[in-house]
């Protein structure tokens, strides 16, 4: 993507789009709400804004996503869910951005850095899970993390691994990304 005036202010629009697909695609599906939340929906377009946009773009993208979701829908609820999704979004899109751009520009490469993604986000969540969920009484174990954060998180990952890296591949074919 261009640098310069145009190319941060595309950025800027991108940035916009990734941001109102957040808002978007966990509405689609209605009554498959439950099969949906298992597919994280906000996590692609936020994953994608750090492949196309940048770090400082995905990481703001990460954050105030689902906040913004939780004040406008009611979803996530803000405390504890929403304020932790926006560490971990803003880590997924922050990270993704950097090993963009750092690591060379090989299809491999797009997959190790959703995974340093992943894991680094769901460790981000984790640690910011524990004071939140003290804050309302619970208590968020170690359980909850292995459960929440990998094993009910097996469907996203999954998708992710298969359609992020389809995208980024195309856009970078066409030459839209470096």
């Amino acid at each position: 993507m261009n640098e310069g005036r145009n190319g941060s202010i595309l950025k800027t629009v991108l940035g916009g789009l990734f941001l109102a697909l957040c808002m978007v695609l966990p509405m689609i599906g209605g009554n498959i709400q439950q099969i949906l939340n298992k597919v994280s929906p906000m996590h692609f377009p936020v994953m994608l804004c750090g492949f196309v946009c940048g770090w400082q773009y995905g990481l703001v993208v990460g954050f105030i996503a689902p906040i913004l979701r939780g004040v406008i829908f009611g979803m996530p609820p803000l405390v504890p869910t929403g304020v932790a999704m926006a560490f971990e979004l803003a880590v997924y899109g922050a990270v993704t951005g950097i090993l963009n751009a750092l690591l060379p520009k090989k299809n491999q490469c797009i997959y190790i850095t959703l995974v340093v993604a992943m894991v680094l986000g769901r460790v981000v969540w984790g640690l910011v899970s524990v004071p939140l969920y003290g804050m309302t009484g619970k208590t968020f174990t170690v359980m909850i993390f292995i459960m929440n954060g990998f094993i009910n998180a097996i469907p996203a990952i999954v998708l992710q691994l298969l359609i992020i890296p389809v995208i980024v591949m195309a856009l970078r074919r066409a030459k839209l990304i470096r």
